[in-house]
């Protein structure tokens, strides 16, 4: 008889409320709008509660681009009481297990913020619903798709009843070691853990609602793997990633075989792909980008400075590649301010 790889299972995935509008098209019904002031133009668009780069304008000679990197997707109420409170129940998007509670408001710009991991195609993903309300579950807790979470808000820094909405992430978790990165380069306290917005790494969750709902058997590696590349980093390793090691699917070709690691990356500093490369480097690099006649730290959340195609990782850029790496040393914390963990707006 011969061995066959059990075939991964179809992921049932449903969106976190009740409102669906982002299946019927009907988009500005969908994202929660932000209020956009530029060039005295007083505007709200329902773009700006999408994924990806959707706020803070800035003129480049005759374009418009929009420079300010948002993380999740904000979806709308569509339930409110006599007084405007949202009154929408949020629920697991997916199987899973919740792992992470965060009850009190002030403590983040997500607010009131819940983290549930997923297991997908033998790695974890997770999914991250904030701004809550109320949080009705603790970690620990098996849900299901469907299983209620909490209720819809408008708890963390800048979010109004008007706007109220629920923030959703799905996100890889790109260090176990995140305490010491934290410690090593001074960002803050940490009252969150592993569970930080900074070492949840987000893809473009509408996108990959769109696209399962058409293919119901897409796997998120799939998903990921058609996100188009925007740079690549080569940075020295001899030894196989923990964060590959806890994404196998995310590499490519022989792990043997190399002098260093090759690690593709989107314009928003997702990894993408992984694999071994001939190039002797003595430290993290950019060796290869997308040409732009715009400056490259405009379009990639400042994470690469340069133009057309010439390009080096800023100091951000450096920190994102050290912490997928886990290339920093063991710390002692140490008192320093507190400082916002959501690395976009809410």
């Amino acid at each position: 008889m011969s061995c066959h790889a059990q075939p991964v299972a179809a992921i049932d995935l449903r969106l976190p409320t009740e409102n669906h509008h982002l299946f019927t098209g009907e988009l500005d019904r969908f994202y929660m709008y932000v209020d956009r002031d530029f060039e005295g133009q007083r505007t709200q668009p329902w773009e700006a509660g999408s994924y990806g780069f959707v706020r803070t304008a800035v003129r480049v000679g005759e374009q418009v681009v929009l420079t300010k990197f948002h993380e999740g997707i904000d979806i709308s109420p569509i339930k409110r009481d006599a007084a405007g409170v949202p009154l929408d129940l949020v629920s697991s998007i997916a199987d899973g297990r919740v792992v992470y509670v965060s009850p009190l408001a002030g403590r983040s710009n997500y607010g009131k913020y819940v983290v549930v991991e997923h297991r997908w195609e033998n790695s974890s993903i997770y999914s991250l619903y904030a701004h809550l309300a109320e949080i009705n579950c603790q970690p620990g807790d098996v849900v299901k798709a469907g299983s209620l979470l909490g209720v819809m808000g408008y708890t963390g820094a800048g979010i109004t009843r008007v706007r109220a909405h629920v923030h959703l992430e799905i996100a890889m978790l790109m260090s176990l070691r995140f305490d010491d990165w934290n410690n090593t380069t001074h960002s803050g306290l940490n009252p969150h853990g592993l569970f930080n917005g900074m070492n949840l790494c987000g893809a473009d969750a509408a996108r990959f609602f769109l696209e399962h709902r058409a293919n119901p058997q897409l796997k998120f590696s799939e998903f990921v793997a058609k996100t188009p590349v925007y740079f690549k980093v080569t940075t020295p390793g001899n030894e196989l990633p923990d964060f590959v090691k806890r994404h196998p699917w995310i590499l490519r070709g022989d792990a043997q075989q190399g002098n260093s690691w090759e690690i593709s990356m989107s314009s928003t500093g997702l990894p993408l792909a992984f694999q071994r490369s001939s190039q002797v480097v003595d430290s993290a690099r950019v060796t290869a980008v997308r040409p732009s006649n715009i400056a490259h730290q405009l379009l990639t959340r400042g994470l690469i400075q340069g133009k057309a195609d010439e390009a080096k990782l800023s100091r951000g850029g450096q920190r994102l590649v050290a912490l997928l790496m886990d290339d920093f040393p063991i710390s002692k914390p140490t008192p320093t301010t507190s400082k916002s963990d959501e690395p976009s707006d809410p």
